[in-house]
């Protein structure tokens, strides 16, 4: 049986007392892309944030890649190839599109190192497009991009997304899919945080529900179909 990529098991959290996680496990396969929903406030950015180590406490376990990591500090996590992206802004926008990209320092250098400029601009051409355009200056779906691109030069192997598709158009939601999608065939570990299930109905593997800092239901892709309606009640969606 392979080893899962990403395994937590009865994980609590808590910042600034408040409790964000009851008791939540959850496994990622390598390779694998997990959705994780949740209507808004319910758990799931505090989720990424707790396995980034970003909470202001921990108590469970989480396993990467069979290494526990619940008292590793961010920096060593990152080591370890965590590579988180929050829904605020994690790019320069003073600064251009191949500045941001120059930027970020190759912390994953146990796992091999991350992709190098020629890399990034072969996966994605449209960023090569624009290297000299200032990062403010590019829409919404392609600074989201950008900054999943910034930490693939860093040389992560498992991607935290959260909210990543919210306020997209169509045709740029699209183009983050494919990306999406490219990586996992590369071998990444994606965990997507998301309030509607439709971004990521065709290429996710496992769904799972978390209300109140639980995981209530964990489905695949084959049965999202039959679950619409029960998740347009719980998520209000």
């Amino acid at each position: 049986m392979t080893r899962a990529a990403l395994d937590i098991e009865n994980l609590y959290a808590c910042q600034r007392e408040f409790p964000l996680l009851r008791g939540l496990s959850l496994q990622v396969a390598a390779g694998e892309i997990c959705t994780v929903l949740s209507r808004s406030r319910a758990g799931r950015s505090a989720m990424l944030r707790a396995i980034a180590g970003l909470t202001d406490s921990r108590r469970g376990s989480i396993r990467i890649q069979g290494t526990e990591t619940i008292h590793l500090s961010q920096h060593q996590l990152a080591d370890l190839g965590v590579g988180y992206s929050p829904y605020e802004q994690s790019i320069f926008t003073g600064l251009s599109c191949e500045e941001n990209l120059l930027l970020p320092p190759a912390i994953g250098t146990a796992l091999g190192g991350g992709m190098s400029l020629v890399q990034i601009y072969e996966l994605l051409p449209s960023l090569e497009q624009r290297r000299h355009h200032m990062a403010t200056h590019l829409s919404t779906g392609e600074q989201k991009i950008l900054a999943i691109a910034r930490l693939l030069r860093t040389g992560v192997n498992l991607l935290l997304l959260d909210k990543v598709s919210e306020g997209l158009a169509p045709v740029q939601a699209q183009a983050l899919g494919k990306l999406i999608c490219t990586l996992r065939h590369e071998g990444y570990t994606i965990v997507l945080a998301e309030q509607c299930p439709q971004f990521s109905a065709e290429f996710s593997d496992q769904f799972h529900v978390l209300e109140q800092g639980q995981i209530i239901e964990r489905f695949s892709r084959s049965e999202l179909s039959h679950k619409y309606d029960a998740l347009h009640a719980l998520l209000g969606v």
